[in-house]
């Protein structure tokens, strides 16, 4: 048994430390770089998704770990783009909104925890760059939004656009000009963000101020493709307002995404309300991970569901079933077993003494 332990926490630590060789250059919607030879690795992203048909928002929130002090990435976007800071109460009142339902559930036979097993009770619950342009690309804007350094882009040159950004201080991926390309060739647009608090000193940790990505598209698309870049596995959450259930079209390479909420919310008041119009919506929960990064294949399309089927997850606290003053049914059952059969051999053998009397 000790043996089993010391294995399992070195194989811990050997994860641990690669984790810190190794960091996500990539978050789930493009490609996180830091200055230098520090180290920043994305643990998970959150986005909440509006689109109604004709315009798409999306408001990200990244959490990271490492020790950079500086960073960027970059976004591909369908169209022109406008940014602005979130606000990250919104991410609580989806939490909120998107809670498991909390249900008991009982069992009869006494398990490890109960009685007479142990005396004590267990709760089962289930758990912008600055610079000026290279040829081939064209600085639409630039803003400076609180530790945020913002600009968009558009690139005629996957090259132009990665020494563009090389040219402002920042070492890329040496393949980023091939996993852009694709969206050169359909003649996306690109927000470029450097991550450079004004605090001295800060280090990028945590959860990030989320910004809000706004451009029009008619199509509900979540660019994911230059995640493929990660060096080490990818967590996403997508909250989804539209009018309608949806759902992500494949899994583009990693696993099953998995639904945690669906049904129509009415936010009141507050950035959430403000994002999905003042109006009834229809709010999707989408978790999914990404195992290995360098098997995303695509970008996520998300469609409409068949059914607009609402869905909440349940979690379950299992209790022994009792009666009374909490005496076990169980107990009593047996205790009631016992005493017929008790009964029963008593009248058996009273019978026997009266046909065979002494």
């Amino acid at each position: 048994m000790k043996r089993r332990i010391a294995v399992l926490l070195f194989a811990l630590l050997t994860t641990q430390v690669g984790a810190l060789v190794n960091p996500a250059y990539a978050c789930g919607c493009g490609a996180m770089v830091p200055d230098g030879q520090s180290r920043i690795g994305v643990d998970r992203e959150t986005s909440v998704v509006r689109w109604d048909g004709r315009t798409e928002q999306i408001v990200m929130r990244f959490t990271v770990g490492g020790d950079a002090h500086r960073a960027a990435w970059i976004m591909p976007v369908p169209g022109r783009a406008t940014v602005e800071l979130g606000d990250a109460g919104m991410f609580g009142e989806l939490a909120w909104l998107t809670r498991p339902e909390r249900r008991t559930r009982s069992y009869f036979w006494p398990r490890g925890g109960d009685w007479p097993f142990s005396s004590g009770a267990r709760d089962g619950l289930a758990s912008a760059l600055p610079g000026s342009a290279d040829a081939g690309v064209g600085v639409v804007g630039r803003e400076q939004l609180g530790d945020f350094d913002v600009a968009r882009l558009t690139a005629t040159d996957p090259d132009a656009l990665k020494n563009w950004l090389e040219s402002n201080g920042f070492k890329l991926p040496d393949r980023l000009a091939a996993e852009v390309k694709p969206y050169v060739d359909q003649k996306w647009e690109y927000v470029a963000v450097r991550l450079a608090p004004r605090q001295q000193g800060k280090v990028l940790r945590g959860d990030l101020d989320p910004l809000k990505i706004r451009f029009e598209s008619p199509r509900l698309v979540y660019p994911m493709r230059l995640s493929r870049m990660a060096r080490t596995p990818q967590s996403l959450g997508l909250y989804v307002l539209a009018d309608h259930r949806m759902e992500p079209g494949s899994a583009i390479g990693g696993s099953a995404p998995k639904v945690t909420f669906a049904g129509t919310v009415t936010p009141k008041d507050g950035p959430l309300a403000e994002l999905a119009g003042d109006k009834q919506v229809f709010l999707t929960a989408i978790d999914q991970e990404f195992p290995e990064p360098g098997r995303i294949d695509a970008d996520h399309e998300l469609r409409a569901a068949p059914a607009d089927a609402p869905y909440r997850r349940a979690v379950y606290r299992d209790k022994l079933l009792t009666v009374g003053d909490g005496i076990p049914v169980w107990l009593l059952t047996v205790s009631a077993a016992l005493v017929a059969l008790a009964a029963s051999a008593f009248a058996v053998l009273r019978r026997r003494r009266r046909l065979n009397p002494a």
